[in-house]
């Protein structure tokens, strides 16, 4: 499969993690925002966050007290790298270069595709969040050019 269904930008719809018994984990709230890029290079960049993050009490972002830097950090994921596609398999791996999270840098995260209209969904490999394993559904809808 080319990367053409894939090329453009895509808005998060929904954000979905959810643990092997069930129990689902809050990351981004009921109404989280974010984008995904794919270009014909293959290039990608990824941001999701929580439309409900408080302010810190300062303009400075570098003078967050330590509570607001950790709830601003929570309710924040963004990632850059490259992709590459493997048909057979409904995977894209994001091949990461920088990441707010620094332990993300130079690791690849899998992620298995599935398409459906004009929607992208995406479920991420066993993860470990909050000390247990979780997975992921993103559901992205291709936005307009």
């Amino acid at each position: 499969m080319s990367n053409d269904k894939f090329i453009g930008t895509w808005k998060l719809i929904s954000a979905d993690y959810r643990r092997a018994n069930g129990e689902v984990i809050d990351m981004y709230g009921v109404n989280p925002t974010g984008r995904i890029i794919y270009d014909a290079d293959g290039n990608m960049a990824v941001q999701i966050m929580r439309r409900d993050r408080p302010l810190f009490a300062t303009g400075d972002r570098l003078s967050g007290a330590p509570h607001e830097t950790q709830t601003a950090f929570r309710g924040y994921l963004g990632y850059f790298g490259t992709y590459t596609l493997d048909a057979d398999k409904h995977t894209v791996t994001h091949h990461i270069e920088g990441a707010w999270h620094p332990n993300w840098v130079g690791i690849d995260l899998v992620r298995f595709y599935e398409f459906s209209g004009n929607r992208l969904t995406l479920r991420t490999s066993p993860l470990i969040l909050a000390g247990a394993e979780a997975v992921g559904q993103l559901v992205w809808e291709k936005v307009k050019e």
